[in-house]
């Protein structure tokens, strides 16, 4: 007998609205409302949620906490206040990634740590011996809807009084604020690569949250609409843009974001590679009228030179993926095949991503 998947306690509500669902790994992920073409373009040009369930909340307390987050991550946080954030990869000693994730600083020894995978824990344990430090999974406690889009400010400040322009980009609100008259912690993050805002409520008031941000005219989309979006802005996914142990930071573009005056284990592995990486990660435009699949390889002169970890058909940029390429064959602008059924397909490398690489929409 197989255990049951694990559903958001927003299944119901978005199950009423026409949600189409699937089980991937033991979770069940909306894959979207009925028009996964037609919620990318709202999330492009209009205001869209998001139920985010399936990230892993970590509530990290301690006189140590700040110390033992950092000995596992790359970014550096110690000078982190009370409301800022911080993204970064989680490695272990060797260097190789272990996970991807946001450290939120609260006040004195208190911080959240958002992950994709469920290990992070362990991990944390196993590095931090001695330290005074108490880890908790505060996944079920903390349902996340993300309000993505160039009116999600706009739209959420007719639904609360904290003054969401003086909230900067990896910024949040360290206390709960009413949005529609719930209790909730804003937070000015976002995966979409498009302004936005995220929004944390006890685990009983998220139906009635996602329903109050549908009436004020906040679209609801699935996995499908997003998975478009994050790849157009370069942003990886635990499991699909690189595998845990196997990969280093710089395999996938996370260069600007590993500190090494930071105390962190894997430093000096790290350090080693950090002059010349073997393997950048690129955006691929791809030619042909059939899109590869997921793992394909990148080839250049015959030879296998990398990996499609995520392609997409983008209404905007046409076939497009993320891929992991050694660095002789990433060149700007260079050109590589990629396979596809028999034979390959003709890409061009771009070391932007295709969707504003300034970064200034997320910025509003």
């Amino acid at each position: 007998m197989t255990d049951e998947p694990v559903r958001s306690v927003l299944y119901d509500v978005q199950a009423e609205q026409g949600a189409v669902f699937e089980d991937y790994d033991g979770w069940v992920w909306t894959l979207n409302l009925g028009d996964a073409l037609g919620e990318y373009e709202a999330l492009r040009s209009d205001v869209v949620m998001w139920d985010v369930y399936g990230l892993v909340k970590w509530d990290v307390r301690g006189p140590d906490a700040i110390a033992a987050v950092q000995r596992v991550f790359t970014n550096a946080i110690g000078a982190l206040e009370p409301g800022q954030v911080r993204y970064g990869a989680i490695v272990d000693a060797a260097g190789a990634l272990v996970d991807d994730g946001t450290v939120f600083r609260h006040e004195g020894g208190h911080l959240w740590v958002m992950t994709n995978g469920t290990t992070f824990a362990d991990h944390l344990t196993e590095l931090t011996s001695g330290m005074d430090v108490t880890v908790e999974n505060r996944l079920h406690e903390m349902p996340l809807i993300s309000v993505q889009g160039p009116r999600s400010r706009e739209v959420l400040q007719g639904l609360t009084d904290l003054d969401l322009a003086a909230l900067p980009y990896f910024r949040f609100a360290p206390e709960p604020v009413e949005v529609a008259g719930i209790r909730a912690h804003v937070l000015h993050t976002g995966f979409s690569g498009e302004l936005g805002f995220e929004l944390i409520t006890a685990r009983d008031d998220a139906p009635a949250l996602w329903t109050a941000l549908g009436a004020a005219g906040v679209r609801p989309i699935g996995f499908e609409a997003v998975e478009i979006a994050r790849v157009e802005a370069g942003l990886i996914i635990h499991e699909q843009d690189y595998l845990p142990g196997e990969q280093t930071p710089y395999d996938v573009g996370l260069d600007r974001l590993v500190k090494l005056e930071a105390d962190f284990a894997g430093r000096e592995a790290l350090r080693a590679i950090a002059a010349a990486p073997p393997n950048r990660f690129v955006t691929l435009t791809l030619d042909g009228d059939e899109l590869p699949e997921l793992g394909a390889d990148v080839l250049a002169g015959g030879a296998v030179v990398g990996c499609l970890t995520s392609p997409v058909e983008s209404p905007r940029f046409g076939r497009i993926g993320l891929a992991r390429v050694r660095r002789d064959a990433a060149s700007d602008g260079g050109e590589v095949d990629v396979a596809v059924g028999e034979g390959t397909v003709r890409a061009t490398v771009a070391h932007d991503c295709a969707y504003d690489p300034g970064k200034l929409r997320v910025r509003g």
